[in-house]
């Protein structure tokens, strides 16, 4: 078989694909925002169809083929061809292992298990959720055994999210976080200059803050004629395909925070897949490389650009003209209020120095799920034990406590880890980026957010899933992966604002 002719084919085949994809990404984005709620049914058993026919096509042996004939050809010797190759293969050998019929089933039984959590959580109901929870449980399970795993059933899981990424990576990299991050929580407790939070709790009407977000969002660089804005219960980011990548967001007139941070966050997510190359769609050079990599993107402009000193300097004058809530707030008191640390029960509403401490919690919890350490009707009494270890608060309610997350409800189980890496991984990148470019804070307060989003540009987005996620990390910062810039900027950056000694 000719290389050439032979790799030709597989683009062509990635692209079919990349486009059935999103449709489904499109199904999903509707569901979690516009759908109607008797559709819900149907919904899931169009995902579990369009899930089979995926599953058929990315497994058809034509592709092992392909792959048989490119891998020892000239063609190789092409830094793209070896690049996309190699991503195929082991997305081909992955999902050769899955039985048709499982596949099916754990997209339908994802659908079903966020539509029922959408309404359950609402009526707190954890007794209702539970069979679905479990129904999850089991089938990634049945997954993790069928695709295969190292040391622990656990890491087939986190494969799926982060390639490379083991339970015995990520055991040493909590450990290194949790003892400075619980004595830094202490210290700030334990301070006697606090913000006053007070401020973000007036009225902020919804139309307002729409209006405020879709002014700061395309000037931070979220390209809005290739993007929108919705309301979602649990935001989120999607890329539909080149030219549609959305976010959502959810109000709250009493609270400023919630909105326009997680409208930031999600823009993060959104800008690193509006730069990733087009003329490689439906390539592994053009996806993202893995969620610990994007989640590095959204909190680095949530909290390093949105919550900095620099951002607020620019946008603040601007805030107070459209929000009377305002009017009485100076710029550093704003600046200390959005940047409170204070143990809480919503892990989304987290501040930077707590936020880790409720990963560590769903890390321990999934990790003792698939070792069999733990039961899931136990989830609640377990989750209340870590909290008030850690975190020195105890939930009231399923709600605000063990189904507060949607992620259980979809079966996306190892996936929370890639949260705190991507703190680790943003705060790395950060560094490398002023030590190239110099000072960027002073470069927000002038409205200058491109030279930070050029440098992501070519550092991270432009290559895909050229490079592994640790490797893509090691070549744009010159380091290993380590936890040590983003312990070195909480203690630098709360240690100022709380004055600490």
């Amino acid at each position: 078989m000719d290389a050439k002719a032979a790799y030709q084919e597989l683009i062509e085949r990635g692209r079919e694909l990349a486009y059935l994809g999103a449709f489904g990404n499109l199904a999903g984005w509707d569901l979690r925002t516009k759908s109607p709620k008797k559709g819900h049914p149907h919904r899931a058993r169009a995902f579990a169809t369009l899930s089979r026919l995926l599953h058929q096509k990315v497994t058809d042996p034509r592709i092992g083929e392909l792959l048989d004939a490119i891998e020892d050809s000239a063609l190789m010797e092409d830094p793209d061809v070896a690049a996309n190759v190699r991503a195929w293969r082991r997305d081909y050998e992955r999902a050769t292992r899955v039985p048709e019929s499982l596949a099916a089933e754990i997209a339908e039984a994802a659908s079903r298990g966020e539509s029922a959590w959408a309404e359950l959580r609402k009526k707190d109901d954890w007794q209702g959720f539970l069979p679905h929870l479990k129904k999850n449980i089991e089938l990634k399970r049945t997954y993790a055994e069928a695709v295969g795993y190292e040391d622990e059933v656990y890491d087939a899981l986190l494969e799926d999210y982060e390639e490379g990424l083991r339970t015995r990576d990520l055991v040493p990299l909590f450990e290194e976080l949790k003892g400075p991050a619980t004595r830094l929580v202490r210290r700030i407790m334990e301070a006697s200059k606090k913000p006053r939070t007070e401020i973000l709790h007036r009225h902020y009407p919804k139309a307002d803050q729409e209006a405020f977000i879709l002014e700061v969002l395309p000037e931070l660089g979220y390209d809005m004629e290739a993007g929108r804005l919705d309301e979602t219960a649990h935001p989120f980011a999607i890329r539909i395909h080149p030219g549609d990548v959305r976010i959502t967001t959810r109000y709250f007139e009493d609270f400023f925070n919630a909105a326009f941070f997680g409208s930031v966050h999600e823009a993060g997510h959104a800008m690193y897949e509006q730069g990733l190359p087009e003329e490689h769609w439906g390539t592994p050079l053009g996806e993202s490389v893995s969620l610990g990599v994007h989640e590095s993107q959204s909190r680095m402009w949530e909290n390093r650009v949105g919550r900095s000193r620099g951002f607020w300097a620019h946008y603040f004058p601007r805030a107070k003209a459209r929000f009377s809530a305002l009017s009485d707030v100076d710029l550093d008191e704003f600046v200390f209020a959005v940047n409170e640390v204070k143990p809480s029960l919503i892990r989304v509403e987290a501040d930077e120095v707590t936020y880790n401490l409720h990963i560590l919690l769903r890390f321990e919890l999934e990790l003792a799920l698939f070792r069999g350490t733990l039961a899931p009707e136990d989830l609640p009494e377990a989750w209340n034990q870590k909290m008030e270890a850690y975190l020195g608060v105890v939930p009231k309610t399923y709600a605000e406590g063990v189904m507060q997350d949607v992620h259980w409800a979809g079966g996306a189980f190892g996936y929370f880890p890639t949260y705190t890496l991507g703190n680790v991984y943003a705060a790395q990148l950060f560094e490398a980026a002023e030590r190239e470019l110099g000072a960027l804070e002073p470069r927000f307060a002038e409205g200058a957010f491109a030279p930070l989003l050029n440098w992501l540009r070519e550092k991270v987005h432009r290559h895909g899933r050229r490079y592994p996620p640790a490797e893509l990390i090691a070549r744009a910062t010159g380091a290993q992966v380590s936890a040590r810039p983003l312990l070195r900027y909480l203690e630098e950056k709360f240690g100022a604002l709380y004055e600490l000694t």
